[in-house]
């Protein structure tokens, strides 16, 4: 009986010195930020609740910037189906994003007819990043995986709960078949 309970107080006892001295991670989520749309408005992620998202860094004078009229497509198809895409210019490849808003705003919207939601340019990599993409590539803030934005149109795609559960790099298109399932739960 002794030997049990010796036994099982050590048990314990490594049991609490590893939950103490192990690394933990956050397990928040996206809806505890606010972000700015490209006209200046505020755009709280908590009001997505219960949506699948995909975030994508933009660029107007990349190689994939085609892929916005891809991006739209998608969306039109799966916007009624608890779907948004939401569009974070940025200029940190290359200058590649050099316009301001209003500019990206009349680039989307002449050459792709973009409607799905565009925010204000930000930085997603840097001293400057802005803190969505601070919490998109950080574990430790995401509570999922560490990542760094590698290029433009990198897209994040986040869960009905506002977790993130997958990146999906530039080079794969917006309706690449992986993309479909995960919207489409297969």
């Amino acid at each position: 009986m002794k030997s049990i309970i010796s036994s099982s107080l050590s048990i314990l006892s490594l049991l609490i010195m590893l939950s103490t001295n192990s690394k933990t991670y956050a397990q928040t989520s996206i809806y505890e930020f606010c972000v700015k749309t490209i006209d200046g408005k505020d755009f709280c992620l908590k009001d997505l609740k219960g949506k699948k998202i995909m975030i994508v860094n933009t660029a107007s004078k990349c190689g994939f910037t085609p892929q916005y009229e891809d991006l739209e497509n998608l969306y039109k198809t799966y916007k009624d189906s608890n779907f948004v895409i939401i569009g974070f210019p940025a200029n940190n490849f290359m200058h590649q994003e050099p316009g301001s808003n209003a500019e990206i705003a009349s680039f989307c919207t002449k050459n792709y007819g973009v409607t799905f939601p565009m925010m204000e340019k930000i930085s997603v990599k840097g001293d400057d990043m802005h803190p969505l993409y601070k919490f998109l590539t950080s574990k430790a803030e995401n509570g999922v995986m560490d990542s760094s934005v590698k290029w433009n149109f990198q897209k994040y795609l986040i869960n009905e709960e506002g977790l993130l559960v997958k990146i999906i790099y530039s080079n794969t298109k917006p309706n690449d078949p992986e993309v479909i399932d995960w919207i489409t739960g297969k």
